[in-house]
């Protein structure tokens, strides 16, 4: 009788909401063993009991020790990590003339430096196992660039420039790292915007889904043949001029 392949572990950081919470979800649905982390345990327990995941765990990315810590309490409930998806991330838009020198640290500090940490505690086991993958959250910003976000817009083209590098220091070990980059998507961080005057600018016409993004994630965590990818999820929107 064939053995059934056993089901891989991943972890999603920022998985507690908006995009993070769909690509969670998604990887719950395909019967991964998932674990939710987000900086609120309380919004992470809830999300893991309506989305149906694994595990839930409270972590601030910036602390490197809550690091270390939540990914021994991972293998110690699920297992070694196969998949990372880093997602959490903040935003605080400002004109760099008005942008405090706290909110500069903050932003590289979460967005940045966060995801690089996670990424190097989580290859000590995916080396190990000789194979994983990683999915680092992006964003479109870090590509055009937009008024009031340059450091926002820093962080994340940041993270394209760590996420090849490393994909070049781990493919002969089988651990693929590659990034999505999402335009706007419907979630927290855009609920302010001028939707009806941004979608002119959208050739689909239309803001995202988190799920749409999840769709992509999911699809390079299981590509076995696709690292060091920036896969843009932005209905068009880089097309524009």
């Amino acid at each position: 009788m064939k053995q059934e392949p056993m089901s891989k572990v991943c972890a999603v950081f920022g998985g507690s909401r908006g995009i993070g919470k769909a690509i969670a979800k998604l990887l719950a649905q395909k019967d991964y063993k998932v674990a939710v982390i987000s900086r609120n345990l309380e919004v992470a327990q809830a999300a893991v009991t309506e989305i149906g995941a694994h595990l839930a765990l409270s972590c601030d990315v910036s602390k490197e020790n809550e690091i270390q810590c939540t990914f021994k309490e991972i293998k110690n409930n699920l297992g070694n990590i196969d998949y990372l998806v880093n997602s959490a991330g903040i935003s605080r838009d400002a004109l760099l003339l008005r942008t405090r020198s706290e909110d500069i640290m903050s932003l590289l500090s979460i967005n940045l430096v966060g995801t690089i940490q996670t990424c190097k505690v989580a290859l000590k086991g995916m080396i190990q196992q000789q194979g994983g993958a990683i999915v680092n959250i992006g964003s479109i910003v870090g590509h055009k660039g937009n008024i009031g976000q340059s450091i926002y817009g820093a962080s994340k083209e940041g993270l394209i420039g760590f996420s090849k590098s490393l994909a070049k220091e781990v493919a002969k070990r089988n651990i693929r790292v590659n990034v999505v980059a999402p335009g706007f998507i419907h979630t927290d961080m855009t609920s302010g915007l001028k939707e009806d005057s941004l979608n002119k600018m959208i050739p689909l016409g239309r803001f995202g889904e988190p799920e749409e993004v999840a769709q992509s994630v999911l699809f390079l965590l299981e590509s076995p043949y696709i690292t060091g990818h920036v896969l843009v999820v932005d209905g068009g929107l880089q097309l524009h001029l």
